[in-house]
């Protein structure tokens, strides 16, 4: 993300310009901008122009500038678009005040967003967007016969950035030539999805897992075409062979990714990563609450309780919480977050479109290791049921491995 305007006020008040220049930045927009914030951008309208007569019945598709009052907000990271939609707050020439519309922001579109108050966790998400060296961190290929996804890991989101899926003729005894032509087409889909996707000078590993031995065999393929390729696009495969990781899996769909990540070669290779160190505090979460039970929480009054005695060791909270459209309930998080801080509390935003961050949601999307055990936390939530945590659930959390 670029930045190329930035005046926060005293007050909290301010205005930033920012300029998606990848994909990740627009999930970055996404967990800046709350309701009622500003957003001004370019965008396409049709606007009526009156005729010779005065009616108003010529119509043309026109750009024009527009800020709006963000009424809500729809991201699919596949689609590589976010649309903000909200009322025309500026007078504009083409546009009443409080007409409705929809802006698409896009990578490489310009748009200006101004906040009441910019709070710790929004600047803190703002720099981060801006750090050039935030990038994708890992690869993954999730491989089985006749279907292949292609997912990248970056510090925010697991995003699928291709998928293959064909129809491969069964290996009979006699022959076994439509098959294995197939399947060297397959290979030769997933070879071309790779080389598009994937930047092997930025990832630190490129996992390849799935049932049975369909990744092996592909592993054999990726290596035999990498000596065959000209020099450049070979090298760059053999050149970074060290980072290639094989790996078992139950099938060849994203959410396999969750027990790819409890593999402890794999985290031992990711150990650099924000998403290696994230899934290794929700494992040890889960593993306390197995062992030492009243060393681990969740849920908001429970985790809030142990703050107010200094009990939090790692607090860990999910960007979604922070996208309340209730302003109260966001700064109820941010200072709770403070506090711990301010306690020595390590704490770490986790991301919803994260494996991790999706099954922290699960526990409400806020949890915490302690430093010493509370035994009767998990009371101090009974009477308050956004945030109830039943026995059974409890016990569910318990039988969790990230």
């Amino acid at each position: 993300m670029k930045c190329t305007k930035r005046q926060i006020n005293d007050d909290g008040s301010g205005v930033v310009t920012l300029i998606p220049q990848e994909q990740e930045d627009l999930w970055h927009v996404v967990n800046l901008i709350t309701l009622g914030d500003h957003l001004k951008s370019s965008t396409w309208r049709r606007i009526q122009r009156e005729g010779v007569t005065g009616t108003k019945d010529n119509t043309e598709r026109k750009k024009i500038t527009l800020t709006l009052s963000v009424e809500q907000v729809d991201f699919t990271p596949e689609d590589g678009q976010l649309r903000i939609s909200g009322r025309n707050c500026e007078e504009s020439k083409w546009v009443k005040n409080g007409a409705y519309h929809t802006i698409v922001l896009e990578l490489n579109k310009s748009f200006t967003l101004t906040k009441s108050l910019w709070d710790e966790i929004a600047l803190q998400r703002l720099d981060e967007a801006c750090n050039l060296q935030n990038r994708a961190e890992v690869a993954a290929l999730l491989i089985t016969e006749g279907l292949a996804n292609i997912c990248l890991l970056t510090e925010s989101m697991t995003i699928t950035v291709a998928q293959l899926s064909v129809a491969i003729p069964r290996k009979r005894v006699q022959s076994a030539k439509h098959h294995d032509a197939a399947m060297e087409k397959f290979f030769d889909g997933i070879h071309e999805a790779i080389q598009r996707t994937i930047r092997f000078d930025i990832v630190k590993c490129f996992i390849i897992a799935g049932p049975g031995f369909v990744k092996d065999q592909f592993y054999k393929y990726l290596m035999k075409v990498a000596v065959q390729k000209e020099a450049a696009e070979g090298r760059k495969i053999l050149e970074n062979r060290s980072k290639i990781l094989m790996c078992n899996a139950s099938n060849a769909h994203k959410g396999a990714l969750k027990e790819i990540l409890s593999d402890k070669v794999i985290l031992e290779k990711m150990q650099d990563t924000k998403a290696a160190k994230e899934v290794a505090v929700l494992q040890t979460f889960f593993e306390m609450l197995q062992s030492e039970p009243d060393r681990a929480t969740y849920g908001h009054k429970p985790v809030q309780k142990a703050c107010e005695q200094l009990a939090i060791e790692t607090l860990m909270i999910s960007d979604s919480l922070f996208r309340s459209q209730d302003r109260k309930t966001r700064d109820t998080y941010v200072q709770l977050i403070q506090k711990a801080r301010d306690s020595g509390a390590v704490v770490l935003v986790f991301s919803s479109l994260h494996i991790s961050g999706a099954q922290l949601d699960d526990l409400t999307g806020i949890a915490a290791i302690l430093r010493f055990p509370m035994p009767n936390l998990e009371d101090s939530d009974n009477d308050e049921s956004d945030y109830e945590s039943s026995g059974e659930e409890r016990e569910k959390a318990k039988n969790q491995t990230v």
